[in-house]
């Protein structure tokens, strides 16, 4: 196999459409809303599916193959994505706030060997999942901007699955997988500041480690409140981390506008 071939599977096989996702985050998770309606106990919740168009940058390597310098745009990664679900949420009393957040892709590729006759065809599948549950604590707090301190775990996990069918190997082909899971402690701010009673300003910047070398997750947005229950948000993030363990090294950068819609209840 030649080493641009080499380098598209892995491409195809590790991008992340999103921090998560990673990641990371619409709404709550990473940057609470002032303003908002609360229940008779004291509690407000909040829910937000949300869309990062991200790029991703680094190295990575896998299967024992040579570590691959990844640039690619939100296009290439695009055309390599099979399902996304990205979302946060939030639940909310006075200065304390647990919070979570999820992001689960599934990409894929396949092409075929240069002499097609080990093997006729190339697949290779990934499933990456970003998971964070962390609290905070609001040390300011104004009836126009709040900034919270909060903490929390990050986990990741990336599986991997190369096949090889057809050409000279036995009916149903060859596979083989690779995977790594691993946790980061994070800690950080995030904030929002309201402009007007409908547009508010909102960030967040988080740093961590653990099973990561580092964990980091920056971003800003400027958000609309059509109701007391609907908002909308518009902004960039970035997102890196730095793993290796093993011979499975994962040292991307992902970032790219992201978009979200916000449901207090």
């Amino acid at each position: 196999m030649t080493s641009g071939f080499i380098r598209t599977l892995a491409l195809a096989g590790t991008c992340l459409l999103a921090g998560g996702a990673t990641a990371a985050d619409i709404y709550s998770p990473v940057a609470p809303e002032t303003q908002q309606v609360t229940t008779e106990s004291g509690w407000t919740f909040s829910f937000s599916p949300y869309f990062w168009a991200a790029g991703l940058s680094g190295d990575i390597e896998q299967f024992g193959l040579p570590a691959v310098d990844v640039d690619a745009s939100f296009s290439d990664v695009f055309d390599h994505l099979d399902f996304a679900l990205m979302a946060t949420a939030e639940a909310r009393n006075g200065p304390y706030s647990i919070f979570g957040d999820a992001i689960y892709i599934k990409l894929s590729g396949e092409g075929g060997t240069p002499s097609g006759i080990i093997a006729d065809d190339v697949k290779l599948s990934t499933e990456t999942f970003t998971g964070t549950l962390g609290a905070g604590y609001a040390i300011y707090e104004d009836s126009a901007a709040r900034l919270d301190i909060v903490g929390g775990l990050r986990v990741w996990s990336v599986e991997s699955e190369l096949s090889f069918s057809g050409g000279i190997l036995p009916p149903g082909g060859v596979s083989r997988s690779d995977d790594a899971t691993w946790v980061d402690g994070i800690a950080g701010f995030r904030g929002t500041y309201s402009f007007t009673p409908e547009v508010y300003l909102t960030g967040w910047g988080l740093v961590g480690a653990g099973g990561a070398d580092l964990d980091w997750d920056v971003a800003a947005a400027i958000g609309y409140r059509f109701s007391d229950t609907i908002s909308a948000l518009a902004g960039y993030r970035a997102l890196g981390v730095d793993y290796s363990n093993d011979g499975f090294v994962f040292d991307v950068v992902e970032q790219g506008p992201i978009l979200g819609l916000v449901v207090r209840f």
